[in-house]
């Protein structure tokens, strides 16, 4: 289940998310945010091994 969110950031890191989402593999913010957030978790856990 999803759950909704408001995040606060800067306005030139949105800017940024923007322009990559013109040409990636992602839906929209939120998919860019879901999949950058994970990844963050995932190399976390793995320099705590």
């Amino acid at each position: 289940m999803k759950v909704k969110v408001s995040i606060s950031i800067k306005e030139s890191t949105l800017k940024e998310v923007k322009k990559t989402l013109k040409n990636s593999v992602y839906r929209n913010k939120s998919h860019f945010i879901e999949f950058a957030t994970e990844k963050l978790l995932k190399e976390g856990k793995n320099d705590r091994n």
